[in-house]
Order: structure tokens, then C-alpha cells, then sequence
């Protein structure tokens, strides 16, 4: 590589890690500009093959861009109106075993019940994610050059399990609270409540009382509903950007940077 093209690749990359990534999913948008910018004005000539000896700040740089393209896509995917409810990889079930609570309660005409039941636990998922995008943004500014390397030579998902490891336990710290303020506004225990409650002394109540409450736990405390949901969120959101992901690697029309290109390029 040239020296000027050694020096812009360095620049991007302190561009990437050092951008201030706080806020909303917007922000994410924002690095991908000035990256796609940088990256045009100064990526090498057309006959150097993609992904050849790349240096590791040309891999630093497109492994950040990647990251931050399929977190704000997944971001904005599940962060909607029906992101969790329309989408049937990543819809919340009725938690444990009200799986087959609700089944019965389908046959003996209760499913408008189920179905605000676990709507609402949807609803409450599409609220929090759209919340947790700055955390992303620390993870991708705490990756250094080998956990790039590591994630570019990786299976399909390796950037995706580089945020689990480095993103998940402050994830789960902080969406707990999202989510138990969401489960509130949307009133997923009283429709937990309204979908159990009201079948006491019928067939439903009586294989209610036999599956003893969520998935076998004693009660049926909104604690309970928060820490299923929490963890369903998060499984959904990281199986959105694992997708994402795995587009960015095998699809060349979702490189859609010089940068991208030529990093992930074949």
C-alpha cells in the first residue's frame, strides 16, 4: 500500500473507533457516511484483488463499518411498529409452558386473550431495542486489531458473537429496566393476568394451576415477564444483526461501500 493510502486507512480507522456513537440509531447512520466518504477518496487503484493482504487498518476500518451497517439495519428492522410481531424468526412465544396453556386456551375459544398476551410481550420488545444502540457503538470502539482479524477470517456470524461476548452483559443490564418499563406501558401483566385469571375453575384454569405459572416458575410476578422478555429481546435483536451480518459477507449488493467491498469482497 502507498504511504498516502496507508495514512488515510489509519485515519479512517481512528475515525470509526473514536466517533462519538451515543444516542439513537442515527448516529450509527452518521459513521457509515463519513466512512463510505473517506473510503472513496481514498481507496487504492482497481487492480488491487479485495481482501488480499488487507493491513490491519483497512480490516479495523471495514470490520467497524460492517458492524455499525448491520447493527443500525437490525436496529431499525425490530425497532418498529409490528419489527417483533410481523417477523416470525424472531416473534416472542408464550413463555415455558403457557405454550401449551395457550393451545388449549385457542380450543376452547379464548384466543383473543392469547393473542394480547403475547402481542403485548412483542410490544414491549419493539419499544426497548431502538434504546440500546449506543451500547453497540462502545463495543465497536473497544475492538482492536486482532478481534478484527479474528472476526474477518470467522464463521458467518463471528461479528455477531464479538457482540455477544463484548456487548451482552451490559445489553441485559440495560434493557431490563427498558423492558420493564415497556412490559408496564403496555400492560402485559394485566393481559397475563386477564388471560389466566378469568379461566380459574375451568379446564384452561385447571392446566394453568398444573403448569404452575411462567415456564414452571412459582408465581407469575412481572419480575418473571421482564426476564423473558429481556432475554427473547435480545435473542431476537442479535439473530437480526447475525442475519444482517451474513449479508454483508456472501451478498455483494449489500457491500455497499468501497470499503465494504473491499474487505468483504471476493
Amino acid at each position: 500500500m502507498r504511504p498516502m493510502h496507508r495514512s488515510a486507512a489509519t485515519g479512517l480507522a481512528l475515525l470509526l473507533l473514536l466517533a462519538p456513537l451515543t444516542g439513537s440509531a442515527f448516529q450509527f447512520k452518521d459513521l457509515l457516511d463519513k466512512a463510505k466518504t473517506a473510503a472513496q477518496q481514498h481507496s487504492p487503484g482497481a487492480g488491487q484483488p479485495n481482501g488480499v493482504n488487507l493491513p490491519n487498518s483497512d480490516v479495523a476500518a471495514g470490520l467497524k463499518e460492517a458492524l455499525a451497517k448491520s447493527t443500525t439495519d437490525a436496529i431499525n428492522t425490530l425497532g418498529r411498529n409490528d419489527g417483533f410481531w410481523n417477523n416470525p424468526k424472531v416473534r416472542i412465544p408464550l413463555p415455558g409452558k403457557l405454550e401449551q396453556a395457550g393451545n388449549l386456551a385457542r380450543k376452547l375459544g379464548q384466543g383473543a386473550k392469547v393473542d394480547d398476551f403475547q402481542l403485548s410481550m412483542n410490544r414491549a420488545a419493539e419499544k426497548a431495542v431502538p434504546q440500546v444502540a449506543d451500547l453497540f457503538g462502545d463495543a465497536i470502539r473497544k475492538m482492536t486489531l486482532d478481534d478484527a482479524r479474528g472476526i474477518l477470517t470467522g464463521g458467518d456470524h463471528a461479528a455477531t458473537d464479538y457482540f455477544r461476548r463484548v456487548a451482552g452483559p451490559a445489553l441485559t443490564q440495560r434493557i431490563h429496566p427498558i423492558v420493564a418499563k415497556a412490559t408496564d406501558s403496555v400492560g402485559v401483566t394485566q393481559k397475563y393476568k386477564a388471560f389466566t385469571a378469568s379461566n380459574s375453575g375451568s379446564q384452561l384454569g385447571g392446566a394453568l394451576g398444573k403448569l404452575g405459572g411462567l415456564g414452571g416458575k412459582e408465581g407469575s410476578s412481572s419480575l418473571d415477564l421482564d426476564d423473558y422478555v429481556t432475554k427473547e429481546t435480545l435473542d431476537g435483536l442479535f439473530a437480526t444483526i447475525a442475519d444482517k451480518e451474513k449479508g454483508i459477507r456472501d451478498n455483494p449488493a449489500q457491500q455497499t461501500s468501497a470499503l465494504l467491498k473491499k474487505v468483504f469482497g471476493k
